[in-house]
């Protein structure tokens, strides 16, 4: 199941954020790699895989439960108008498709409106969309869509760059292929200048 991000609490420019899943079954998740590790012809009792459902199943649950974050705004009393872009945000997540990871850096710019956001919190959402089993596709859009929702600036534009060890490991196995995606709003969509600008400062035009 995706997750999705509920707001418990939004006042004085904090909004704290909570992802709206359901709980990790550790005990049923150890089971069902015991019974893969059977399935796939290996001995679970073996000295050396003894405790492997217990690390995979605790490995997992750790990828995919983000913590909880208040995400702290304040007022855009300068009237600040320019980008603000946090580049080389670090990322990992689960791929939907094979349950083997991906991995790269996100950046995350926006042009303020009335409010601008505490710099660490854009490394918070990031990572908080990231914590699920996802398509690189689909956490651009997410992280891209909720900052447009809850911050509401005049725009936003997010690009992840990602290594996928389903295409590294497996398949074609093109190891060093890097995965570029991108979605922009409002002005940063619509402005031909604002849009280069962004790209040129993430490093697209290189």
């Amino acid at each position: 199941m995706t997750s999705t991000l509920v707001n418990a609490e939004h006042r004085n420019g904090h909004l704290r954020v909570v992802a709206d899943t359901r709980p990790i079954d550790t005990e049923a998740a150890e089971r069902a790699v015991l019974d893969l590790l059977v399935a796939l012809g290996r001995d679970p009792g073996s000295e050396h895989l003894a405790e492997t459902p217990r690390r995979v199943a605790a490995a997992f649950a750790e990828m995919l439960t983000p913590e909880p974050f208040d995400l702290t705004t304040f007022p855009n009393d300068e009237g600040y108008d320019e980008l603000v872009l946090a580049r080389d945000i670090p990322f990992r997540s689960l791929c939907e498709h094979h349950l083997l990871p991906f991995s790269g850096v996100a950046h995350v710019g926006y042009l303020p409106a009335r409010r601008i956001l505490g710099l660490s919190k854009l490394a918070r959402i990031v990572d908080r969309f990231a914590s699920d089993l996802q398509t690189q596709e689909r956490l651009t859009s997410q992280v891209a869509d909720w900052l447009d929702r809850h911050l509401e600036p005049k725009g936003v534009g997010v690009v992840l760059e990602a290594d996928h060890t389903c295409m590294s490991l497996r398949g074609v196995r093109s190891t060093g292929a890097r995965t570029l995606t991108s979605t922009v709003h409002g002005i940063l969509r619509d402005d031909a200048r604002s849009r280069q600008e962004f790209f040129a400062l993430t490093g697209m035009g290189r």
